[in-house]
């Protein structure tokens, strides 16, 4: 069973409406988000259909993780996917090597982003998916002239909320592909303003769809007996006590993701219970995604820390890992500490929630159509100024168990009307047959 753990693209109140933007026209917003699950596959009328893949890395990011699970879902319902990577290394890569295998043994073909062949799949399908706004370079260096016949049938799913991805190298031919998916309403919104007002571009007609957790992990998440052998596994690896209490960040470990605030945050409140005598259990801060073989600056800047404020006890590095569910059992807590914008959406956030994990999260990007503040979880504002307001957060629930736990639950409850799998395949499903509808038209026209 392979639980996919989201890195590098992990990514506003939810509107209360059907979607937003300006009303009119190929600029509009749509959400494909008001769904309810069922039991006949919604999926079901791309059996047959050719649907070409194009991820600009295969890696252990949110980014090709998700993707990989497009192609699966298609796959399950007998449509023909082919999957290329953009960008790969000359040398041979263990993480490619395995994820390729996963889609082969999945039915998913492999093949070059270069060369005649990729450029034959692509003038042959029904559907192309880019991934990410970085995989727009592809476009002119491999399909070069024929470029103009494949816009109209490609889905462009973007994941970024980083101002460096606005490059007109990247995503020049955006206006002119047949739709764009995006994970939030805020990064939809934060897309169409930035591509207008930075490139004086505009954007296609724009999808929000918001993603679901998958069944593999909904199992576990509910199954007691699975939670309890992972929970008592994890801890005793890490040497912690089964009544400890552990509160974790679960994303690649770079600064835009808050580690450093974070920790910042648990030292803060470790010194707020001893100065106020609180009773509180044993308090740990579980760091996932660390990358021992890498050690960046930014890694390193992390483990000072912790030397000089002699935390080596309560702060433990766990190295990146595709399995996050053994962690989630776990953990108490989960941290959702992204920086500036905020996550595009923040799988994370959902798996924490089906694992009945209160969310302290920062207020900015997809986490806000996440996280009910005071319900599910606390939000605190993202920067330095984020860094007393979490460290109370961490305060109350590490104080009061109840409020932990009934947070937990509500947010369990969120995930079951919202965030599942079915309820993901029916909005992407709205969104395919819609763009599968509209290249059919162009091409008859």
């Amino acid at each position: 069973m392979v639980f996919f753990m989201r890195t590098a693209f992990d990514s506003c109140s939810a509107s209360g409406s059907d979607g937003f933007g300006e009303g009119n026209g190929e600029n509009e917003v749509h959400s494909a988000n008001r769904v309810r699950s069922s039991e006949l596959n919604p999926l079901d009328f791309m059996k047959s259909k050719l649907v070409l893949l194009v991820s600009h890395e295969l890696s252990l990011s949110g980014g090709p993780l998700l993707l990989m699970e497009l192609a699966f879902l298609l796959r399950s319902v007998g449509a023909e996917v082919v999957w290329i990577t953009n960008q790969k290394p000359a040398e041979s890569d263990e993480v490619i090597y395995s994820l390729e295998h996963k889609m082969l043994d999945r039915g998913v073909q492999v093949f070059s982003a270069k060369g005649q062949k990729a450029i034959d799949i692509a003038l042959k399908a029904d559907l192309v998916v880019l991934n990410t706004a970085v995989a727009g370079k592809w476009l002119d260096a491999v399909l070069r002239e024929n470029v103009v016949r494949v816009l109209p049938k490609v889905l462009w799913w973007i994941h970024e909320m980083r101002g460096h991805y606005f490059k007109l190298e990247y995503v020049k031919h955006l206006p002119f592909v047949a739709g764009a998916m995006i994970d939030s309403h805020a990064t939809a919104e934060y897309w169409k303003n930035r591509t207008r007002e930075r490139l004086g571009i505009a954007m296609p007609k724009t999808y929000v769809v918001h993603l679901g957790n998958s069944k593999e992990l909904m199992e576990v998440a509910e199954d007691s007996v699975s939670r309890r052998v992972l929970r008592e596994h994890v801890r005793e690896s890490l040497g912690v006590r089964s009544d400890d209490l552990l509160f974790a960040v679960i994303n690649s470990v770079s600064r835009g993701k808050g580690q450093d605030l974070f920790l910042h945050s648990f030292h803060e409140s470790l010194k707020v219970i001893q100065e106020k005598k609180l009773q509180v259990p044993s308090m740990h801060a579980i760091i996932v995604g660390s990358d021992i073989t890498a050690q960046t600056k930014f890694e390193t800047e992390l483990r000072k820390f912790v030397l000089e404020n002699k935390l080596e006890d309560r702060v433990h590095f766990v190295n990146k890992t595709l399995t996050v569910a053994p962690y989630l059992a776990a953990i108490d807590v989960l941290v959702q500490n992204s920086q500036a914008r905020g996550e595009c959406f923040g799988r994370i956030t959902i798996e924490a929630m089906a694992f009945q994990l209160p969310v302290l999260g920062t207020a900015a990007g997809g986490t806000m159509e996440i996280v009910v503040n005071e319900r599910t979880g606390f939000l605190h504002p993202a920067g330095k100024e984020g860094v007393a307001p979490l460290a109370n957060n961490i305060v109350k629930l590490a104080t009061h168990v109840e409020r932990r736990l009934t947070m937990g639950k509500q947010g369990y409850e969120r995930v079951k009307e919202m965030f599942l799998e079915p309820h993901m395949s029916h909005r992407i499903a709205l969104v395919l047959k819609e763009v599968l509808q509209k290249t059919k038209s162009n091409s008859n026209s």
